[in-house]
């Protein structure tokens, strides 16, 4: 089943909010088992409505719009709808009481615009809003549904997941889709490594590279009836990318990873940061309950804070340089004895795109990891776009501890 999102509102256009309905509609119907066939943001004018309504209804067999159903005049969307679905706007009395019991639960008072919201289409099967006052309004013609729905994102949410999936899955019970991620592969084995697997996969599975700086995440994907062969075929995939590193699961990546190792051992961890800029600690830090076992960061950008703070010795950084194994030794090292932890992780490095020499090309990094019984560090070059080495940078220093945790003695 194709499926089309339109967003309505001036606003997204202008730059002045984020489209983020699109993307919460296209992750549940993905889910659902349907196929996104186009995302489209117009303006909260009754021409661009009526063209691209009847334009998604010629091409898809779900449309999902949202927005422009507020109860000023600006928004049109429930005044073309009810014009390209050939209805009345009327009042309708069980949404003005369900509003005002509303409105009354919240210690407020109903108002013409408030009245105005339970004036709708009338052929419309309604979608009761338990987070405002507007409505959700579903059509159906000629075997196809077009949901209108709040453009205000709570809001929204919350009738996808009690009105509008549910019955979704009523009307299409034979859709199916699932799939497997794993995190952090490699990126520049991965074509060559898995050539050969992509070239016998079935129909009804696809394979999608989803690259960011430093990893790349894998997405199998199975539809309709391979939908029970995914374990299988997930597997069989695992085995091709066999001796290389990476993580399983729908959220995060190493960073989820290093959280429930630490989390299993007992054990924190603090981050002394010079060109990751903080980035370890944030992405330490987006795991729900890393306070358990983080403790905190020293983003040491300039030389003269490695030293105060961390303790760096003047004559490392004047004899060898801040990119050198002596001082991210120290940096992790200091860190380690003034946050008060059983680990910690440092860099240092050229994340460019200036900055390099012959002897430090940009991409050049040093990442050090200080633990219970020993600290040691490593030199990697990576590349010359600073994103993708910051990036990179990030997710090595997140093994390295893993590796450090799994492997060290710390239980002894």
């Amino acid at each position: 089943m194709k499926a089309i999102i339109i967003t309505i509102g001036d606003e997204i256009l202008l730059g002045q909010i984020l489209d983020t309905n699109s993307q919460y509609i296209s992750r549940q119907l993905t889910r659902l088992g349907a196929e996104v066939a186009d995302i489209l943001s117009i303006a909260d004018q009754r021409e661009e409505i009526w063209q691209w309504v009847d334009y998604a209804m010629k091409q898809a067999e779900l449309i999902i719009v949202t927005g422009g159903l507020g109860p000023t005049k600006d928004d049109m969307t429930k005044k073309v709808l009810a014009e390209y679905f050939d209805t009345r706007l009327v009042m309708n009395e069980e949404v003005l009481r369900w509003i005002e019991k509303l409105l009354e639960n919240g210690g407020m008072r109903m108002n013409e615009g408030n009245r105005s919201q339970a004036i709708l289409p009338e052929s419309a099967k309604i979608l009761y809003n338990r987070k405002g006052t507007a409505s959700g309004m579903w059509f159906e013609r000629d075997g196809k549904v077009l949901v209108s729905l709040p453009g205000v994102p709570f809001e929204m949410e919350d009738l996808m997941i009690q009105s509008v999936i549910p019955e979704l899955q009523r009307l299409y019970p034979h859709l199916h889709l699932d799939y497997r991620k794993v995190y952090d592969i490699p990126e520049s084995e991965l074509a060559l490594l898995l050539e050969k697997w992509e070239e016998h996969l079935p129909e009804g599975f696809s394979l999608a590279y989803l690259p960011s700086p430093g990893f790349v995440k894998l997405r199998l994907t199975a539809k309709g009836d391979q939908v029970f062969n995914l374990d299988a075929r997930y597997d069989s995939l695992k085995e091709t990318l066999e001796g290389q590193h990476y993580t399983e699961g729908e959220n995060g990546g190493t960073e989820r990873e290093l959280g429930e190792l630490l989390m299993l051992k007992g054990k924190t961890i603090a981050t002394a940061e010079s060109c990751t800029g903080g980035n370890i600690a944030a992405q330490l830090t987006s795991i729900a309950g890393s306070s358990a076992y983080f403790r905190g960061s020293v983003v040491a950008y300039a030389n003269d804070v490695k030293e105060r703070v961390l303790g760096v010795r003047p004559e490392s950084l004047e004899q060898f340089g801040a990119v050198s194994e002596p001082v991210v030794r120290q940096m992790a090292e200091g860190a380690r004895r003034l946050i008060g932890t059983d680990y910690a992780v440092s860099t240092s490095g050229i994340a460019g795109p200036t900055g390099g020499t012959a002897e430090k090309p940009v991409g050049t990094v040093w990442i050090g990891v200080a633990g219970p019984e020993r600290t040691i560090a490593r030199k990697f070059v990576f590349s010359f776009t600073r994103e993708r080495n910051i990036g990179k940078a990030t997710m090595k220093a997140i093994e390295m501890v893993i590796e450090e945790v799994r492997n060290g003695a710390v239980n002894r």
